[in-house]
């Protein structure tokens, strides 16, 4: 039978048990806010704190955010894009990436979601799949986006530069201080390119009139690796998007209009962080502060102790590289009262040491890309049961169903403590894969189930643990990286004969990537080597943290490698040691 739902009856006393979904787009939030708070801080991006309270920085309050999307939208419109075309974002997080991710979605286009780190032949076939004919982005990236255009549709390329939203007087030495990381670099455009700045100035103050439906208009691809190793553009309408962050909204009742400062390290082109990060805080009328490196985990405690910080949404491993920081002893981080920790199992020593710190509370939550990505979470200041992921949220339905029951058509549901595949089904749920028609059919079925892969089991009290994976997808401090992209690479190496690559257990990424690898006979290659090789040709996160030599790998009766048995060997491993 159906859920039951039996999690009402734990959920906290001012959490309602469903939202109402307001008819309207994602870029209404920030019209909301822009009328409610206009002289409010909308963004702020701190570089670093100088003596006397000085700070390097950019500023823009909830109007001049709204100004200047209105200004980029008409820019669009202006170099040609129209309903419906795909505009990639790959940038890190800068107030540039919130002005043309609210620009694309008033001229009526869709935001593709795109990590600045892939290199060029990642980067391509993600252009591709999208259909994407424009691209922001920035300078110092401009030549890896020219090496790939001529395999994609790309016309249009804006470039954008931390600098330009710095004011005197420190223009010039943050200018110098991103050209030595490479993240910026003196260009000369060719045609088809323009400078975001140049665009700004000379674009229309009117928004473009555009009509959007908001349960059927796409505003989002978000992409998602796929089981064949080509990442799948999930689909999210602004109802999606509007949905989540009114669950959020919802589970949080606590949160206050106008007075919240978030800290946004997350990346924003990552789900996670854009719609618990970026969307939900500017919904609220809140704060945003920008950080474009989660690993600065120094500047964080600092703008967590200057700008008091009240919500501090992350990954495991951002949480604990403050707990192990040699400074941590130094700022005061007690302003913080919500975290959300997602994307990788959350152990419950690290949820324990943070909040005798902070005296705030960090609860685990489930999710993923084509769930916008919100499902379920534990009550932030009810019951929170460790090792959970937690309760559906309000108009969420989760159920655990029989692993082979969906492949016959009639969905078997389990009963309590019974492990089988958890399903997900609310209004968060994307529209489906683009231009995929059959991997949507395999993710959605015919009830609106969307199939997670995820392998779970509820308990008494409708709280649901992630017990296993149905599909080898390795996550890593939040990312999701599939074995089958980082084998491919290695197998092109002229010395390797076999290589099988599996997550394994890390205490401060959830999961972190490790290749075994068989070299052919009479040829030697060195751990390093390897690293360097997959460095060249893979994003940072995706290259593996460890590698293994073996002469021959575990194989099933038909010559397949059984990766579960390399997982299993490594758990043994991590097992042993902790008891010596």
């Amino acid at each position: 039978m159906p859920p039951d739902f039996r999690w009402f009856a734990h959920y906290e006393p001012d959490v309602a048990h469903s939202v109402v979904v307001p008819d309207t787009t994602v870029q209404q939030a920030l019209l909301d806010a822009a009328a409610r708070f206009p002289d409010h801080t909308a963004l702020r991006m701190v570089l670093r704190y100088l003596p006397l309270g000085l700070r390097v920085q950019a500023k823009l309050s909830y109007a001049e955010l709204n100004r200047l999307s209105d200004r980029f939208a008409a820019a669009l419109v202006q170099l040609g894009v129209a309903k419906g075309d795909r505009v990639s974002l790959m940038l890190p997080n800068m107030p540039q990436l919130v002005i043309a991710y609210f620009g694309v979605l008033k001229a009526g286009a869709i935001v593709v979601n795109t990590n600045p780190t892939y290199p060029a032949h990642e980067l391509a076939p993600l252009l591709r799949n999208a259909g994407a004919e424009t691209i922001v982005t920035l300078s110092g990236l401009y030549e890896r986006v020219l090496e790939v255009q001529p395999d994609t549709a790309l016309k249009t390329i804006i470039l954008a530069d931390i600098p330009d939203s710095i004011g005197r007087p420190f223009h010039n030495s943050v200018a110098k201080q991103v050209r030595a990381g490479g993240m910026m670099k003196d260009v000369t455009l060719r045609a088809g390119a323009y400078f975001m700045r140049d665009l700004l100035a000379a674009a229309p103050a009117a928004p473009p009139a555009v009509s959007i439906n908001p349960a059927n208009d796409t505003a989002v691809f978000q992409f998602t690796g796929g089981t064949s190793g080509l990442p799948k553009a999930a689909e999210l309408t602004h109802r999606n998007l509007v949905a989540n962050i009114a669950q959020i909204n919802a589970w949080v009742p606590s949160l206050k209009p106008g007075a919240e400062k978030f800290l946004l390290a997350l990346p924003a082109f990552h789900v996670y962080g854009m719609t618990v990060g970026m969307l939900t805080c500017l919904k609220l009328g809140g704060e945003l502060l920008l950080a474009a490196d989660p690993r600065n985990t120094l500047l964080l405690m600092q703008i967590i102790a200057q700008e008091k910080i009240t919500v501090y949404p992350g990954v495991p491993a951002m949480y604990i590289a403050i707990l192990n920081h040699p400074q941590v002893a130094d700022y005061d981080l007690r302003s913080i009262r919500v975290c959300l920790s997602g994307g990788a199992s959350l152990p419950a020593e690290v949820a324990q040491q943070f909040e005798a710190m902070t005296g705030g509370k960090l609860v685990e939550g489930y999710g993923m890309s084509e769930s916008s990505p919100l499902t379920a979470g534990n009550p932030v200041f009810g019951q929170t049961k460790i090792g959970s992921v937690g309760m559906p949220f309000p108009s969420t339905e989760l159920a655990v169903v029989d692993l082979e029951s969906g492949e016959q058509g009639e969905l078997q549901f389990l009963d309590v403590g019974q492990a089988g595949e958890l399903v997900v089904r609310g209004p968060q749920v994307m529209k489906g894969y683009y231009n995929n028609p059959e991997e949507t059919s395999n993710a959605i079925d015919a009830a609106g189930w969307l199939h997670t892969g995820d392998i779970a089991v509820m308990d008494a009290d409708g709280y649901f643990s992630i017990v296993d994976r149905k599909k080898d997808l390795i996550i890593a401090s939040g990312f999701n990286i599939v074995p089958r992209e980082v084998e491919e690479v290695l197998f092109t190496h002229p010395h390797v004969l076999e290589a099988a690559v599996v997550g394994v257990p890390d205490p401060k990424r959830g999961e972190t990537v490790k290749a075994f690898v068989v070299l052919k006979q009479g040829q030697r290659a060195t751990v390093e080597e390897l690293r360097d090789f997959c460095r060249e040709r893979l994003a940072p996160y995706k290259v593996p943290a460890m590698i293994e030599f073996r002469t021959e790998l575990p194989k099933s009766q038909v010559g397949k490698t059984l990766r579960r048995i390399l997982v299993e060997e490594e758990k043994h491993k991590l097992a042993a040691a902790a008891k010596h």
